[in-house]
């Protein structure tokens, strides 16, 4: 069945997390804090900070709050004390992330043929800010907040698919997570997995290759529309 819909992961298959994290830490924090062990803390606070939403134990509140919540944890881990506009500021980097070389053309050629969207957990405004700066040419911006759940419930992929009036089976789940497409999958979405095998930093130890026989499995974004003829 041909996919209609191309629905992305975006931090880590669309843009570099890392690097861009790591130099907004450089310019807001002390000299002596490594910008990249910092940046590296705070995204493993990530998915700890969502299972409270997605177990039902707290209310759905955007991944801005969850983000900032994180980032003050961490500032006192390293013993940083910022005052609040500048922790505000450094909070908005995720907003600014830049995306990865093959990204936006990739993009752009798929988008002459698909509707393209995110299906991240992160916020309108978020992502919106983030396709802004780094020339993201989405269709729309959908993610966490619309249908108010987080990756990998189902409720986020299957309410999403909703949204854009599309059954499950003529979605296709890009990531560089096999976890997140084995729960895409689950739902009966078609899958493609893009290898990113730097997200983490020269030392990655997951996510190297696709772990199963998903739809289509690629090194970059635009391998994937040579794949889909675009």
């Amino acid at each position: 069945m041909t996919a209609k819909v191309l629905l992305f992961d975006v931090f880590g298959t669309v843009v570099d997390w890392r690097t861009s994290v790591a130099a907004h830490c450089a310019d807001a924090l002390p000299g002596d804090v490594d910008s990249y062990a910092f940046a590296d803390r705070w995204r493993s606070l990530y998915q700890p900070s969502m299972e409270d939403v997605r177990s039902g134990a707290r209310e759905f509140v955007r991944l801005d709050v969850l983000h900032l919540e994180s980032l003050r944890t961490v500032l006192d881990e390293f013993g940083v004390r910022l005052p609040a506009e500048a922790v505000a500021e450094l909070n908005s980097a995720w907003h600014r992330l830049t995306p990865w070389p093959d990204s936006v053309s990739g993009l752009e050629r798929l988008k002459s043929q698909f509707v393209i969207a995110p299906l991240s957990n992160g916020n309108i405004s978020l992502l919106l800010d983030m396709a802004k700066n780094a020339g993201l040419p989405w269709d729309a911006i959908l993610g966490a907040e619309p249908v108010r759940a987080y990756k990998p419930s189902p409720e986020a992929y299957l309410r999403t698919a909703d949204l854009l009036g599309v059954p499950p089976e003529h979605c296709m789940m890009v990531a560089a997570h096999n976890s997140d497409l084995d729960a895409a999958r689950a739902c009966g979405f078609q899958t493609a997995f893009i290898a990113r095998p730097t997200e983490h930093g020269p030392s990655q130890s997951t996510d190297l290759t696709a772990e199963s026989d998903w739809t289509h499995s690629v090194s970059s974004i635009v391998e994937l529309a040579s794949a889909l003829g675009c």
